[in-house]
């Protein structure tokens, strides 16, 4: 049976602020939440530094949740509050697990012309979203085939597996095709499954997908193949459904409005901001910003309460 293709268009949102670069995001949307435990899936470039500015994001916080920074071009620096520290170069995976809570920075290096690549969020399972905060960096080896290259920065794929630590069952990689190329892809049917395509179009499980779209299929295949007419580059994501509700709003992913409210009270706090609602004035830490620039203050909350997502 032909595994049926949803496909999930891209929106265009400001990253950081209306005067920050715009990303194109297909996840979350309206029509889905999750593919497995990813939960939000950041898109942007090729963008030239010089009028975009690049990514310039002061100390900020999240809760519950992986950020995972993969570039094709240009270069980023990565700085929390758990003392991770990383520049990240194309093909080298950044991974930063917020856990109870962390703040961080990342901002483009001075010597990128051009930023290009994908901002990735997993959604921490219940049993997991306290952990401690850490940072881990991996860079990929290339695995090939002929007419493509893989690197699996997370999870397994293609006999290559990654180290870094996850919390739920999923995959990531970035896959090039060069046109004519399909690749039948062995993978785990208890997973659902997306591809993101940043250049070219390509075939995924019989469905086409073009640029800057997301083509998710459900659990159950054991096979997905991937067809490109031109050369195209993907990311494949993956995950066992997470099977919980989480209320995501700005940087923090909790389980129920008043959580929430109770990390914003809190972050407010760590940057000298008292408002109502502090459970834990010490939840936070901020990371020094080699920059100069102050911590991101959190936006006003809603006036209706925060919905959950499944």
């Amino acid at each position: 049976m032909t595994a049926q293709v949803q496909i999930l268009e891209p929106r265009e949102v400001p990253l950081g602020g209306p005067r920050a670069m715009t990303v194109r995001r297909t996840l979350p949307q309206r029509r889905r939440s999750f593919i497995g435990a990813w939960c939000f899936v950041d898109h942007y470039g090729p963008d030239d530094v010089a009028v975009t500015g690049g990514m310039m994001l002061p100390p900020h916080p999240h809760t519950g949740l992986q950020t995972v920074s993969w570039l094709f071009t240009g270069a980023i620096v990565h700085a929390d509050s758990s003392g991770g520290r990383g520049h990240i170069p194309p093909g080298v995976l950044s991974l930063m697990t917020a856990g109870r809570a962390i703040t961080h920075s990342e901002y483009t290096t001075d010597d990128t012309t051009v930023l290009h690549g994908v901002q990735l969020w997993v959604a921490l399972p219940d049993a997991e979203r306290f952990v401690e905060p850490g940072y881990e960096r991996y860079e990929p080896a290339p695995v090939t085939g002929p007419g493509w290259e893989a690197r699996v920065f997370m999870g397994s794929l293609l006999g290559a597996t990654s180290p870094v630590r996850t919390f739920s069952s999923l995959v990531g990689a970035e896959l090039r095709l060069a046109a004519g190329t399909s690749l039948d892809l062995e993978v785990d049917p208890a997973h659902e499954h997306g591809v993101l395509v940043d250049t070219g179009a390509v075939r995924f499980a019989g469905g086409a997908v073009g640029r800057d779209e997301l083509g998710y299929v459900a659990p159950g295949a054991r096979s997905l193949r991937l067809e490109a007419d031109e050369d195209s580059r993907v990311v494949l994501l993956g995950g066992t459904p997470l099977g919980e509700e989480i209320v995501m709003w700005w940087n923090f992913i909790g389980r129920d409005h008043d959580e929430v409210a109770a990390y914003r009270a809190n972050y407010q706090r760590a940057i000298g901001r008292d408002e109502p609602g502090v459970t834990d004035p010490g939840q936070f830490t901020i990371v020094p910003d080699e920059a100069g620039n102050a911590p991101l203050p959190a936006p006003p909350l809603p006036n209706l309460r925060l919905r959950s997502r499944a």
